[in-house]
């Protein structure tokens, strides 16, 4: 699946079984639990935090798919094409730090 059929996969799921896309900040209201829940699990799986038995049957792949849902929505319903903007962060990303994190001697 490309980012692209995402995109249309979620739309076509918001207009047959959503009836419309929460406006933009619901949306980014979600996004920041969604984030959270993802932090929670990280805290607890690889910090030093422990898991509550209430915490111990949440999935990170169903998290961080929670995440990736709520962002295309957002994506969506503002008219971002994601596979464009993430193909131009990637060049600005490359161009800007192509030689940093090699030079960098805390990542040696």
């Amino acid at each position: 699946m490309t980012i692209k059929d995402a995109q249309k996969q979620v739309d076509q799921w918001i207009q047959t079984y959503g009836v419309r896309y929460f406006n933009e900040l619901t949306n980014t209201a979600i996004l920041m639990e969604e984030v959270g829940e993802v932090a929670r699990i990280m805290s607890r799986k690889y910090g030093e935090q422990s898991f509550k038995e209430s915490d111990k049957k949440i999935d990170l792949a169903d998290e961080l798919a929670d995440v990736m849902w709520v962002l295309i929505c957002i994506a969506n319903q503002t008219g971002i094409d994601l596979t464009d903007a993430f193909e131009k962060n990637m060049d600005k990303k490359t161009a800007r730090d192509k030689n940093r994190h090699q030079d960098n001697s805390k990542l040696v």
